[in-house]
């Protein structure tokens, strides 16, 4: 049946067969499918989290801090297959209840503290360590604007946009349409911003920048999902140019590559455990040669 005649049931149920390209993980329950612990190392700050753009989200905030100096923030970064379902075990649900990377353990106070959602745990980090988030006022309130603004846009270009231009089973003209309208006008967004201000909560750099970056950043230069071209993401020339800027710290560089399946192997620190191992373990290095 096509998408043209389609009319919805009064009742939905699940149809796993539709899933397309990611059935094997998707469902509409919560909870864990199976028993496994998390693994813990040595640092009072472990990360379980994947290479996404909500994964470096947090991953360049953690070396952003070590570079700052603040050097509690050394961390153990574990990597979770979410296309093999390690978020559906036992012990990440104790960590996220909803199932998705990343997530934080805190074990340096008395008890642990869990913290699940990237802008959650952007600004919990911000807080302990005071950094990247202005104390008060006016920089404050502008910095958790433009953080809550990628919250809640990003889902209309990776789950609505990203979704049906590169996922899903048939290429569906009208939600490919209205999802690239949205994200060509949340890069307006952006770009107008930019246009007027070096970060985008100001004159310094945030952790706005740092959740912004990997979702827009990308996009503006063309690598996300391939649709640089169809997008015309050479229009937003302030954003490329902030992009640039940003992606030109080593701190990000670094952050990009913690927990990273994808691209050149010596881009692929799969797990991050000393800051040696950008030097020493990255997947080049680990990897038989042939």
């Amino acid at each position: 049946m096509s998408s043209a005649d389609y009319t919805p049931p009064k009742v939905w149920t699940w149809n796993k067969a539709s899933g397309g390209r990611f059935a094997n993980i998707n469902r509409p329950v919560a909870g864990a499918t199976h028993e496994k612990e998390l693994p813990v190392g040595r640092h009072p700050l472990q990360l379980y989290s994947l290479g996404t753009p909500n994964g470096v989200k947090v991953t360049v905030m953690l070396e952003e801090l070590l570079a700052a100096g603040h050097t509690q923030a050394e961390y153990d970064a574990w990597l979770i297959r979410i296309s093999e379902g390690d978020q559906f075990g036992s012990g990440f649900v104790e960590v996220n209840p909803n199932s998705k990377i990343p997530a934080l353990m805190d074990r340096s106070g008395p008890e642990p503290v869990r913290v699940f959602e990237s802008g959650a745990i952007l600004t919990y980090l911000a807080e302990k360590f005071g950094a990247f988030l202005p104390a008060s006022g006016a920089a404050r309130a502008e910095t958790l604007s433009w953080l809550f603004w990628q919250m809640g846009s990003a889902p209309y270009l990776g789950g609505g946009f990203g979704h049906f231009y590169a996922y899903a089973p048939v290429k569906i003209e009208y939600a490919i349409d209205r999802f690239a309208m949205e994200v060509k006008r949340q890069m307006d967004v952006l770009d107008r911003r930019l246009a007027t201000s070096e970060y985008l909560a100001g004159p310094d750099y945030t952790i706005a920048d740092m959740a912004v970056w990997p979702w827009y950043g990308a996009l503006s230069k063309g690598l996300t999902y391939e649709a640089g071209e169809f997008l015309q993401v050479q229009e937003y020339g302030n954003v490329r140019r902030w992009a640039d800027q940003i992606g030109a710290r080593p701190a990000v560089q670094r952050g990009r590559m913690v927990n990273r399946m994808q691209g050149e192997l010596s881009s692929q620190l799969r797990e991050r455990h000393e800051a040696s191992d950008f030097e020493t373990k990255t997947q080049d290095k680990l990897e038989p040669k042939t």
